[in-house]
């Protein structure tokens, strides 16, 4: 936002504390306020009271409204209310980004080609789920993309956006990001002019200036206009940008809206297949889409399309902020659907059964022989027939007394039987071994695994020092193992190549920005290929 004028008092907010100026700009003032329940920090859009008309008033009604339907996606800034205040001027409370936009941040430094694809595909999502809703932004650029306390961008600023079945006019159009279509003598807007400002945004954090901004050039508005109508796309001048991305860059903002890229999600995949390219992390595609049907086949994409329903915010209804889906006063009736090779499907979640614990040890029934002795439960046992007293006969005197001593050294015998197997049982072992017989003691495999012992931890205190040559950088390493290297990428070079280079010291050295900061990104990595999550930066003072 400009600064051109003096911004008007902050208003009395109910529940809302002021605390600063955000920005001011040609028909709004921005605000940061607490609110006080819940506490957090927000910051609140004010209309002007000198500016306000019909028109704008309704312009402000409708922005509050896209945004409500739309600010459930990741990449869209989150609005919490609107309202009127007290003096008549219409607000909207909105998620508070603190961190600079991405127009501060280009102007400072060009960003890594890393970065600009991953914050190329989550505002292209974004915005292919606002061409799904139904909704043109028309004025995307780096300004209207904030960026939350997490580092995600945040598409904002839909003032001037309209519905994709509506006539586009020119009025608030940003020259530098705008498609040629923007300046014919009728302008007209589709979700092709919306591709053709992704490009040149992403172009823009790649250069470090607008697409058709030449350096030591006259760069006002109608030379701007003439080399967007009939200059081919300059090359960003990169040494580590490789071919194919400005093939994508070139053909999302080609002259004629035909030989773009037909949808933002297809400009998004674009940019996906120059990360695999390059072996980056791909960056899923979230989609928020409500046309999706209930049977629709999966999508092969590997996971990399995320389709969310649309969850719509209808002031309109009792209560207020109720969850809802769009209906005519929220969503157009028309609604455009870009077509593409597969329609993904959200991933379900599947609860299964839990499997039985096993039985405890006194649940389990237990057999013994006929001597007391466990059996397994898997044997079956054969019992003998329980020997019983012969009934008293008359027998000789001779033969009864011979009959007694055989029983009676029977019964001996089986009892010495009996003793000799404990016997044998208990101490045989041990004879054999020449020790007695000690219990198995746990091996050191059975201890528990610790999962936190296999993530790789962070280095610590990345600091750079101006020395001859450059600049050296040094860092600490928090559980430093055999075989540890680290991943080195200069992310502020002045050639911008961003390169990136294997180091065993915990040290370097490299060239210095010519100006602002030099800064590296470092990466801790174990000789069995596990690394740290995420680099650690450090920059010179």
């Amino acid at each position: 936002m400009s600064a051109k004028r003096a911004p008007m008092a902050p208003p009395d907010l109910p529940g809302f504390t002021y605390v600063d100026l955000l920005g001011s700009g040609g028909f709004a003032d921005v605000f940061l306020y607490e609110q006080q329940l819940p506490k957090r920090r927000v910051a609140v859009k004010v209309l002007l009271t000198d500016r306000m008309s019909s028109g704008s008033v309704e312009e402000f009604t409708a922005e509050a409204n896209v945004m409500a339907m739309l600010s459930t996606h990741p990449a869209i800034v989150t609005i919490y209310q609107a309202g009127v205040a007290k003096d008549g001027r219409p607000y909207l409370v909105m998620e508070y980004c603190p961190r600079p936009n991405l127009q501060v941040r280009y102007r400072r430094e060009p960003f890594s080609i890393a970065e600009s694809l991953r914050v190329g595909v989550q505002v292209a999502a974004a915005v292919e789920t606002a061409h799904r809703a139904g909704v043109l932004h028309r004025d995307i650029k780096p300004a209207n993309i904030l960026v939350t306390e997490y580092n995600r961008p945040a598409l904002t600023d839909f003032g001037i956006a309209s519905t994709t079945n509506a006539a586009a006019e020119s009025a608030g159009l940003s020259i530098p990001w705008s498609p040629p279509e923007s300046f014919a003598d009728v302008p007209r807007s589709e979700p092709r002019s919306d591709v053709y400002a992704l490009g040149a945004t992403v172009y823009t954090l790649l250069a470090g200036r607008s697409p058709f901004e030449l350096p030591g050039q006259r760069n006002g508005a109608a030379e701007l206009i003439h080399r967007i109508e009939t200059l081919p796309l300059p090359t960003l001048g990169r040494a580590d940008v490789p071919v194919s991305l400005q093939r994508v860059l070139e053909r999302a903002m080609a002259k004629a809206p035909a030989d773009r890229y037909e949808s933002a999600l297809a400009f998004a995949r674009a940019l996906q297949t120059v990360q695999i390219e390059l072996s980056h992390s791909v960056t899923p595609i979230d989609i928020l889409d409500d046309q999706l049907p209930d049977d629709i086949e999966e999508d092969e994409d590997d996971g990399l399309t995320r389709v969310r329903g649309v969850v719509s915010i209808n002031p309109e209804t009792t209560p207020a902020a109720g969850m809802t889906r769009p209906s005519a006063t929220t969503a157009p009736s028309q609604a455009y659907a870009p077509r593409f090779d597969a329609a993904p499907v959200e991933t379900e979640t599947v609860a299964r059964r839990a499997p039985a614990a096993p039985p405890s040890a006194y649940e389990q029934t237990v057999r013994r022989d006929q001597f007391g002795l466990p059996v397994s439960l898997d044997e079956t046992i054969v019992r003998a027939p329980a020997f019983e007293a012969a009934p008293p006969q008359e027998e000789n005197t001779d033969a009864a007394p011979r009959r007694r001593r055989t029983g009676l050294w029977i019964g001996l015998g089986a009892a010495a039987l009996v003793i000799v197997a404990v016997i044998v049982g208990v101490s045989l072992p041990g004879i054999l071994s020449g020790t007695a017989q000690e219990q198995p003691r746990p091996t050191e495999s059975s201890k528990p695994q610790d999962p936190l012992s296999t993530v790789v931890p962070a280095v610590a205190d990345v600091v750079g020092a101006p020395v001859e040559g450059g600049v050296r950088f040094t860092w600490t390493n928090p559980d430093p193992q055999e075989g540890d290297f680290y991943i080195i990428e200069a992310v502020s070079l002045t050639d911008g190549t961003g390169e990136t280079e294997p180091v065993e010291a915990p040290e370097i050295t490299v060239p210095a920005a010519t100006t602002g900061q030099t800064c590296v990104d470092v990466t801790l990595v174990r000789a069995n290929g596990q690394q740290q999550p995420d680099p650690t930066r450090g920059c010179t003072p």
